[in-house]
């Protein structure tokens, strides 16, 4: 049974060992932004693994994708040969590690083995170029499937805002990105299917909003408007990043 959607971003600074082990520092006002974010990020998806006992992933990459159990990857082409995996036999088995996972995937299994090291996941990688359409009726095929399950289940959510929020971002300034970004946050927010929907594909390609894919597919998964809390909303490094709990309404029913 369906019960739980997390949202989290793929920065691979949420990773200590990619930034220089960077850790809070007690008894300061300032905390480091890739401390609060990552402090954000596991405490939901805690909050995520105590609900959910089996996870379903979506994120977002060239070509689509399904991964199972025993995927596993590492973030060696992003500075640390990290091995992460879909479950504990992946992450300890004799398989070698793919280093071409896209970043959602390898997030999800850090995510997985920092929080729910006994849990299972399998992904769906969604292509960046999947129609509005499409995404929507792959939500919606995703919950009937997860509804026919007899144990609660959750789906984990990786993915980016637009990354042309400032002129040192990935994408560099887009004077278009603010709006487009304050109307994303709002409606992950408030659970604003509708509004999700509307994305425009080629708009957020311009934008290099790469979640675009998923963000529709999370849509395609809820019959009514969510409840959601919101842990984290900002764009540190001029990418959009929201960090939040989207839970079935009453009026959401199988």
């Amino acid at each position: 049974m369906f019960s739980i959607a997390a949202l989290v971003p793929t920065p691979p600074v949420l990773v200590p060992e990619l930034c220089g082990g960077v850790v809070d520092t007690v008894g300061t006002d300032d905390v480091d932004p890739r401390v609060a974010l990552r402090g954000a990020v596991l405490a939901t998806v805690r909050t995520f693994a105590a609900v959910a006992e089996q996870w379903l992933v979506i994120g977002t990459g060239a070509v689509g994708a399904t991964l199972g159990p025993e995927t596993v990857g590492t973030f060696r082409g992003f500075g640390a040969d990290i091995r992460v995996g879909f479950s504990a036999a992946a992450v300890t088995g004799a398989a070698g590690a793919d280093p071409e996972l896209p970043l959602g995937a390898l997030v999800a299994g850090w995510l997985r083995g920092q929080v729910a090291p006994d849990a299972t996941a399998v992904a769906h990688i969604v292509p960046a170029d999947a129609s509005p359409r499409h995404c929507q009726e792959l939500g919606a095929k995703l919950r009937v499937e997860l509804d026919g399950t007899a144990v609660p289940c959750g789906v984990l959510v990786v993915a980016d805002g637009a990354a042309t929020l400032s002129a040192t971002a990935p994408g560099y300034f887009d004077e278009r990105a603010r709006t487009v970004q304050d109307g994303l946050d709002h409606a992950l927010g408030t659970g604003d299917l509708a509004w999700l929907r509307t994305l425009d594909p080629e708009l957020c390609a311009a934008l290099a909003l790469a979640g675009r894919p998923a963000y529709q597919v999370l849509a395609g998964l809820f019959r009514a408007d969510p409840v959601v809390e919101t842990y984290y909303r900002d764009a540190p490094f001029g990418v959009g990043y929201h960090v939040s709990l989207w839970r079935r309404a009453e009026g959401d029913v199988s």
